[in-house]
């Protein structure tokens, strides 16, 4: 069996199903009506819209199956499609990708199946529209063809969502993507009993690097420092632009001695660059750190303004400590 693996150049992958919101929620109709005319037009008892994230699929849409979410190593929608081409298998017993697949003996007993990859709207992929059925069975040209086009709505559906919660510039989340998400990843942690903290990010100069080198260099500025970000962090945080040169990050699941891990490795990073770098301008932050508590932050906001708060205390000692 073709095992379906994580590689460490997905980051940008999972940061777009983070701002598409489809991890760990309930399916939406937008997309359950396209699994349910797949299943009318190619008469398939199963037809998924599927998220691949690190360890799992989840099942954006389903139907025909009660199951929303399974193993990645099990997955047929992880495994690569070279040139977004669909992948047919008429007959999976006759495949060698598929054979000792335990999905294949366990249901939904799975014999055929057909899957055209998904993408966001930087082109990176974000997952599979799959059909199913418990029979072998022909699959022609002209079917490929117009699961492809239906393929293609899917994807839109995705974008609408994306283009709405991403900052343009930088291509992360935007405040409304991180608010949206980051309350998401609270709550659950909350619920579960894991830890979330919030770090807030300010860059120092910043208004230097605009007013004397110009507009261009300022928006390559915070680009670099949202690659940055993302470079440093986990796959699995949450990276945002709230608006101007203020960012932040959203970690679960970790204690201090991460986030302080993080950030040295932020640290070192920048540090590297700023000596090497070939542009009239280095990169340093400002940053507050503050450990969601359900007895102090009733929501998000206050999170964020208690982060926001410590981050402008270590800017302002950063400007005494440099008088």
């Amino acid at each position: 069996m073709s095992a379906s693996k994580y590689s460490p150049g997905e980051t940008m992958q999972l940061q777009a199903k983070q701002l598409l919101k489809v991890l760990d929620i309930e399916p939406e109709e937008r997309f359950d009506r396209y699994t349910r005319l797949a299943c009318k037009i190619f008469d398939v008892p199963i037809a998924l819209v599927t998220l691949v994230d690190r360890e799992r699929q989840w099942f954006k849409s389903r139907y025909g199956i009660d199951v929303s979410a399974t193993p990645r190593e099990f997955s047929f929608c992880g495994l690569p499609v070279p040139d977004d081409e669909v992948l047919v298998v008429s007959d999976t017993q006759n495949d060698a990708r598929f054979r000792d697949n335990p999905m294949l003996a366990a249901a939904p007993n799975m014999r055929f199946y057909a899957g055209c990859p998904l993408r966001g709207p930087a082109g990176e992929y974000l997952g599979t529209f799959c059909l199913i059925d418990r029979e072998p069975r022909a699959f022609g040209a002209d079917d490929v063809d117009k699961f492809r086009e239906l393929s293609d709505l899917v994807e839109v559906e995705l974008s609408s969502t994306a283009l709405a919660t991403t900052d343009e510039l930088t291509k992360i989340s935007n405040r409304r993507g991180f608010m949206t998400v980051a309350s998401h990843v609270i709550a659950m942690c909350d619920r579960v009993g894991h830890t979330s903290t919030l770090v807030m990010f300010d860059l120092n100069g910043f208004k230097a690097i605009n007013d004397d080198l110009g507009h261009d260099l300022g928006d390559q500025a915070l680009q670099d420092f949202a690659r940055s970000l993302l470079k440093n962090f986990r796959e699995s945080d949450v990276v945002a632009r709230l608006g101007g040169d203020e960012f932040c990050v959203l970690m679960s699941s970790v204690g201090a001695d991460a986030v302080d891990k993080a950030l040295a490795r932020l640290d070192q990073h920048l540090a590297q660059r700023n000596r090497g770098m070939q542009e009239k301008y280095a990169l340093r932050y400002s940053a507050g750190v503050v450990y969601f508590d359900r007895d102090k932050h009733a929501d998000i906001e206050a999170l964020l303004r208690e982060a926001d708060q410590r981050m402008y205390d270590a800017k302002r000692q950063h400007q005494s400590d440099h008088h």
